[in-house]
């Protein structure tokens, strides 16, 4: 993708933060080594486009701490616009703890370095984004009421300017009760709050469980359906075939195996970062890269540092049938 008149083609909001890691089959609030990388959704679709090569904003706010001058660091090195990134000099940045399985996948389980006020990216500010070709955002900024007001500002924002909304629901229970179950659904009053995005974005991703738990149903085509909008919509399922509707045109697209699975953190974020920098390709190559981009970040550690550039990307395909 190209930006025109200097402004980047997508706009990522939301976390960025630390995925503490803890050692296969342990647990990384008391077990040790633990392992540290920078992650969080918004941030690794961001690290992953600029990684690819398209233009990106990323809108977040970090602490003034060690972590926030990480993430300075990172995206000065991958070329990311950082105008919209926020500091705060009272919030620290969020370390996630998350439980590593022995055949690589996670769940997420806590967080660590609350000192008693809470995180950065709960307190996000409204301020005015540029124009872009999407703003692609997920839900768990709308389980702070201060980054929830700046979620819904950007929104208004993007209908203002006829930016597309890309939606990766990702849901998280942890970010909306840190004491709930990591395996429980959305309750009531989420799935209220989540449903407005729903009915905006022009394109929305979810796992196999989110579609279930929002619309009873797996059929992309019947989510699409059930939403006034008629979005696009993907529905990702691990280690199974995504399935997919874009416009009148559906399909399903087998998930490629890397050839070491290391560590499924920010799969999906990668393959997120590969369909909307293959957009303007037909609808069955844009899911084949972006489910190549997703299997080549399990063959890494962290959802950022294992990302593909586009030419790693084409060479992995052209390996595969």
């Amino acid at each position: 993708m190209i930006a025109s008149s200097g402004f980047p083609v997508v706009v990522c909001l939301g976390e960025a933060l630390i995925d503490r890691l803890g050692p296969p089959g342990g647990d990384p609030a008391k077990d040790r080594p633990v392992d540290d990388y920078l992650g969080g959704a918004p941030a690794n679709v961001a690290c992953g486009l600029a990684r690819l090569g398209t233009p990106v904003a990323f809108f977040g706010r970090l602490g003034q701490d060690a972590i926030g001058e990480a993430f300075s660091s990172l995206f000065a090195e991958r070329g990311l616009e950082t105008a919209l990134v926020q500091r705060d000099s009272q919030r620290p940045s969020r370390i996630v703890l998350v439980r590593r399985a022995r055949d690589g996948e996670r769940q997420f389980q806590g967080f660590a370095g609350d000192e008693g006020v809470g995180f950065a990216d709960q307190a996000l500010e409204p301020i005015p984004l540029p124009q872009a070709r999407w703003l692609l955002i997920g839900t768990l900024t709308l389980a702070a009421p201060g980054s929830a007001l700046a979620l819904l500002e950007a929104v208004h924002q993007a209908q203002t300017q006829g930016t597309a909304i890309a939606l990766d629901v990702n849901w998280r229970p942890t970010f909306w009760d840190p004491a709930a179950d990591p395996e429980a659904g959305p309750s009531a009053a989420a799935k209220a709050a989540i449903q407005p995005l729903l009915d905006q974005a022009a394109l929305i991703k979810l796992a196999r469980e989110e579609a279930l738990w929002f619309f009873n149903t797996v059929d992309p085509g019947a989510i699409q359906k059930a939403l006034p909008q008629r979005p696009d919509v993907v529905v990702t399922d691990g280690a199974a075939p995504v399935r997919w509707n874009f416009g009148a045109d559906s399909g399903q697209q087998a998930a490629f195996q890397p050839s070491t699975v290391v560590d499924t953190t920010g799969a999906g974020d990668a393959f997120m970062a590969g369909l909307l920098h293959r957009w303007a390709a037909a609808p069955r190559e844009r899911i084949r890269f972006a489910a190549a981009c997703g299997a080549l970040v399990c063959g890494g550690a962290g959802g950022i540092d294992p990302q593909p550039t586009q030419a790693q990307v084409e060479s992995f395909l052209g390996g595969v049938s």
